[in-house]
């Protein structure tokens, strides 16, 4: 297929409903809109949320937590997934986004500790759990927090 061959869908495109154009069309005098009243005028009708002046759900329920602005989210990586790399690997955050163990670097990297690891890795990342930097060690690698 090419650029020019492009066609829309069957049943994708519809005409657009030309209103207040006599009473023929059904939609003629008022245009759809009905007699009077607020979503008959220009200009009329009620913000999103508006529940005809009672307390809105927004107001009528508590507000609770606090969200925190400057939160460092990091991109998660257990000692099982650094298995794929040979023994002596340098494993850093941009060779494990490029072999696909991570999508996005986010703020940073973080190894934890669920899983083993057999061969010793120098691994290079943000932060280190106490257990994956102890599973790391004791496979005869080294962690440098960078």
């Amino acid at each position: 297929m090419k650029l020019h061959e492009l066609k829309a869908a069957e049943g994708s495109t519809k005409n657009r409903n030309r209103v207040g154009r006599g009473p023929g069309s059904g939609n003629g005098k008022t245009s759809g809109r009905g007699q009077k009243g607020q979503n008959a005028r220009s200009g009329g009708g009620v913000r999103p949320g508006f529940e005809g002046g009672q307390n809105p759900i927004y107001k009528r329920l508590p507000k609770r937590g606090f969200t925190n602005p400057t939160r460092k989210e990091f991109a998660i990586v257990n000692v099982e997934l650094l298995n794929r790399f040979e023994a002596g690997t340098e494993v850093t955050p941009e060779l494990l986004l490029k072999e696909g163990v991570i999508n996005k670097t986010k703020d940073g990297v973080k190894i934890l500790g669920n899983g083993s690891i057999e061969s010793g890795l120098t691994v290079k990342a943000n932060k280190f759990s106490a257990s994956a930097a102890k599973a790391i060690e004791a496979a005869g690698g080294k962690t440098e927090v960078i």
